[in-house]
């Protein structure tokens, strides 16, 4: 008969060997090609596996940055981008990570990156993930066949929970997950997920405190808000805006084909709206480099730009996404990265295509994780036409929660930096003045300040 001895020694044995294994794939990166010198802070890449064997091979990508604060105290956060099928490299050098591009003509060299100084990492520890598979420099035998809603929140949970198994000094640290855009769709299904493991004993235990949205695409319905925001913002005139309501009659997403009025009055609409960013209409519009996430008033689904590589003008917001594309298509890149040779071909920021679209909307999750009395950040760019501030104030509306600290403003440096609410299920809803659909990356002062407190239960 075999002793419980034997029993937990051969567990043990078999959980270092496990560890062991795992640890292999993850790299300490101490310098990059276009950063000058070392990087003053402590870089991880690697991969987790997913798949039970070799026939369904799935490998995750990440960054993995410390923070540089206080590692072993601060809090742990899971960065999702949107999309659905951005790399999550986008989070962290466009928007909250220690890098940036340096904005200037390419010259056929590695671009250049300097250091950010509002980046998130100041304050916690970040796992950039490259989720869906597909994305970035994760992958895949058969990408299509994992690529859904669904499948995401199932493989972000389980990389969470082996990542954790791989780094068991973090497995006490407070654990928020942080996404945008599209990610408002399955992030809190993934939060919800991470809850219910929990709760059902699912080992490693994840110290989750809440989650934080940035204009997060929710109920599907947020085009029907567009209108009424052009309008707000003096993109549309009155007597177009009259018209498209009682034409349509507040409907302006899944529009009767008989209503000849409404469709007119549509393409107007449409037409007013052609030469503006919508995703934040304070800045120029400009070729990208890749499909993003977007359902028109006309169409179900559309990309919203071309899918081919342009070069935008240097002026234009963009430029930086050209930039990155060159950046980690370069092998020297490639190789201080230590991405597994013949895995990805062409690094794309936004990979798009063959995604099943299967949770119909994100608000149910809100209300259970609320009922759960976990945390949560919603926070809007008031300039972005894509998810406006007002389809997210209206379903927030509509979760019926008690206000504990009424609309007002919330200040930096003594200016207005946008405006907030807080509500009694521990939900906060913050404007960003003059920012668009990705707030840090167009006022990183501002969202820094926001996170902060935030992050500690200040007041904004």
């Amino acid at each position: 008969m075999v002793s419980k001895c034997e029993i937990l020694l051969a567990f043990a044995i078999c959980l270092l060997f496990q560890f062991h294994l795992s640890s292999q794939l993850q790299t300490k990166v101490e310098q990059l090609p276009g950063f000058q010198g070392p990087l003053p802070f402590q870089l991880e890449t690697g991969y987790v596996g997913l798949g039970e064997n070799d026939d369904d091979d799935m490998q995750v990508f990440y960054y993995f940055i410390k923070s540089e604060n206080n590692p072993q105290k601060d809090p742990l956060m899971l960065w999702l981008t949107g999309g659905p099928g951005c790399s999550s490299f986008s989070g962290l050098a466009f928007q909250i990570g220690p890098l940036k591009f340096e904005i200037k003509e390419y010259d056929g060299s590695v671009p250049n990156l300097v250091l950010r100084s509002q980046s998130w990492t100041k304050l916690c520890s970040i796992i950039f993930v490259d989720l869906p598979l597909g994305t970035g420099f994760s992958y895949a035998k058969n990408v299509t066949a994992q690529r859904s809603d669904w499948k995401l929140v199932h493989h972000a949970h389980q990389f969470l929970r082996k990542w954790l198994i791989d780094h068991p000094e973090f497995l006490s640290n407070e654990f928020y997950m942080g996404a945008d855009s599209y990610s408002g769709i399955p992030a809190p299904a993934i939060v919800q997920e991470i809850s219910n493991g929990n709760e059902k004993g699912l080992q490693p235990w994840i110290n989750l405190q809440g989650y934080l949205l940035g204009n997060p695409i929710t109920t599907y319905r947020e085009l029907n808000y567009q209108i009424p925001f052009a309008h707000g913002m003096g993109l549309i005139s009155d007597e177009l805006y009259e018209a498209l309501q009682k034409n349509c009659k507040g409907e302006y997403q899944d529009i009767d084909s008989r209503n000849e009025l409404c469709s007119r009055d549509v393409k107007y609409f449409n037409e007013c709206l052609s030469g503006i960013n919508t995703f934040n209409i304070l800045d120029s519009k400009c070729e990208d480099d890749s499909r993003l996430w977007r359902r028109s008033l006309t169409q179900n689904l559309e990309a919203s730009l071309s899918s081919h590589l342009t070069v935008p003008e240097l002026s234009c917001q963009i430029y930086s996404f050209f930039l990155a594309t060159k950046w980690a298509n370069d092998e020297s890149v490639r190789k201080a990265l230590h991405i597994r040779e013949g895995t990805i071909g062409k690094w794309t920021r936004c990979y798009t295509t063959d995604f099943e679209y299967d949770i119909h909307d994100s608000f149910e999750f809100h209300v259970n994780l609320s009922a759960k009395g976990y945390r949560s950040l919603i926070y809007s760019g008031d300039h972005d036409a894509e998810v406006p501030f007002m389809s997210t104030q209206a379903w927030i509306r509509a979760l019926n929660y008690s206000i504990v600290d009424d609309w007002r403003s919330w200040l930096v440096n003594g200016q207005v930096a946008g405006y907030t609410r807080t509500y009694s299920n521990r939900m906060t809803f913050a404007t960003v003045k003059g920012a668009g659909h990705t707030a840090p990356e167009y006022k990183p002062d501002e969202a820094f300040a926001m996170f902060t407190r935030w992050l500690s239960n200040m007041p904004l």
